[in-house]
């Protein structure tokens, strides 16, 4: 009787907690977070709202642009600074707007993710140091600004990294020349949260401090700011939840920021028992439009948001989302890297190639397997002259390593087509994949190649062996 009495107690929380993290409470408060975010947004509205991916994406239906900060590079001992994600983009965003408001959140209790705590601070440290060594300004802040929650211990650790890390963005390749020409003062973030005081009565303005600010806003308050943990509201009863825009995998049931903030009016004002039937409809609606040019392998969160065809400078070489390589324009020839295939207006049949691939999580050797045919067709296609388009699920992660791939075998450090003749695999470095993944980025701000891929690509180059095990999926 103890044992079914506990098993009771356990299943109703379960159910509680269950009815707690309900699609419609996630919705709700994101809604109610955006009215916040809105509301920091206009005080400066000469400051452009960036998004962080992906989480940020769910808090403005009007953003300007993306970022990519990771909160596990500021976690406490394993801090770091990632030539991957330099968003050497925001920084020149923030340059030419003299600043610029960047939005994220955490589900973890805290106010603030580790991503504006400690990644971006030390992103912000970092470049302001490589400024100024390169045009040798004075005064010029370099000082490492940290929030006073982090430990003074842990600001010392962090101090200690940063020389190492200034000459790791030196040596990159990034395009420093470009910030240091357009950056007037040196960056510096500022955070925002539920709990700032504002100034109501008089707002500074962003061009009167005399730095560029990188507002870090919060947009959901947390467990410990007294958010609303049961509201009921005129129609409905809803529980908040702080983060809700967090781990969209676990809750958002296919849906995306844009078709949210599309149907956004009608999802929060209906019943909260059909919002699971309402997301659904709006889903499959959105799916029997861009199904046949779209993989499955990822949530349609991830496949429906704003993209565009991304050049790499004169090399003749872009990439995209497939979903947007049917119709591109100003391209001679595709690589489709996608599962499922496209309807491509080409001349002829041998300008389009398929290499169905799928990210290291479901396979670790696709796209090592799948790698050369792609640079065959490649090298094939750009020795003509033709102007080749690499496209996959999102444009973000298997495209953008197949890319990399090409880039390494057929062009030399300059960015020049010149058939592989400078390729030796003998002598390729991870650092020189590196650096020309920075160049790429430079192009493809939404770039984010998984590790997993990015090892499949230096496996390749260094000559490693086609594997055909059918027992791979799932593995790593």
């Amino acid at each position: 009787m103890e044992e079914s009495g506990r098993d009771s107690i356990y299943k109703a929380a379960r159910k509680i907690k269950k009815r707690e993290n309900s699609l419609y409470n996630a919705l709700r408060s994101i809604y109610e977070d955006s009215i916040f975010v809105s509301e920091i947004s206009e005080l400066w509205p000469e400051v452009p709202l960036v998004g962080n991916l992906r989480c940020g994406l769910w808090y403005s239906r009007s953003l300007h642009s993306t970022c990519y900060f990771k909160s596990t590079d500021g976690h406490s001992n394993n801090w770091s600074f990632s030539t991957a994600r330099l968003n050497i983009h925001v920084a020149l965003l923030a340059a030419g707007r003299g600043g610029c408001m960047i939005v994220d959140s955490t589900r973890r209790g805290k106010r603030f993710p580790d991503s504006m705590s400690k990644t971006i601070p030390i992103w912000a440290c970092v470049l302001n140091r490589a400024v100024r060594d390169l045009i040798d300004i004075s005064p010029w802040d370099c000082s490492l600004h940290l929030p006073l929650w982090v430990s003074q211990t842990e600001r010392a650790s962090i101090e200690t990294r940063l020389d190492e890390w200034t000459l790791l963005l030196k040596q990159s390749g990034a395009d420093i020349a470009s910030l240091a020409a357009s950056l007037r003062k040196p960056l510096r973030p500022l955070w925002i949260s539920h709990r700032t005081v504002i100034w109501l009565n008089h707002v500074p303005h962003h061009e009167s401090w005399d730095f560029t600010p990188v507002i870090l806003l919060s947009a959901s308050a947390s467990s410990s700011d007294c958010a609303p943990h049961h509201t009921t509201t005129s129609q409905f009863s809803w529980s908040y939840i702080p983060g809700a825009g967090d781990d969209e995998e676990t809750w958002a049931k296919g849906l995306s920021p844009s078709l949210f903030w599309k149907h956004a009016y009608d999802l929060i004002n209906s019943p909260p028992h059909l919002c699971n039937r309402m997301v659904a409809d709006i889903v499959e609606s959105t799916r029997l439009t861009v199904q046949p040019l779209l993989s499955h392998h990822l949530p349609l969160a991830s496949q429906t948001q704003t993209f565009s065809i991304s050049f790499l400078a004169s090399t003749n070489l872009a990439l995209s989302p497939s979903h947007l390589a049917a119709d591109a324009a100003h391209v001679d020839c595709i690589l489709n890297c996608d599962q499922r295939s496209i309807s491509a207006r080409l001349p002829s049949d041998d300008l389009y190639l398929h290499l169905p691939m799928v990210t290291s999580k479901f396979n670790r050797f696709s796209l090592l397997n799948n790698l050369p045919k792609a640079v065959s067709f490649a090298k094939f296609n750009l020795s003509q002259g033709k102007r080749l388009l690499v496209c996959c699920n999102n444009g973000e992660d298997i495209s953008v390593c197949v890319c990399l791939a090409i880039l390494m075998s057929l062009f030399d450090e300059k960015g020049t087509f010149d058939d592989g003749k400078s390729f030796n695999a003998t002598e390729v470095t991870k650092w020189d994949m590196k650096r020309r993944l920075v160049y790429v980025c430079k192009f493809a701000t939404d770039a984010r190649p998984s590790r997993g891929n990015l090892r499949q690509v230096f496996n390749f180059l260094i000559g490693g062996k086609r594997v055909h095990h059918p027992d791979t999926e799932g593995d790593e």
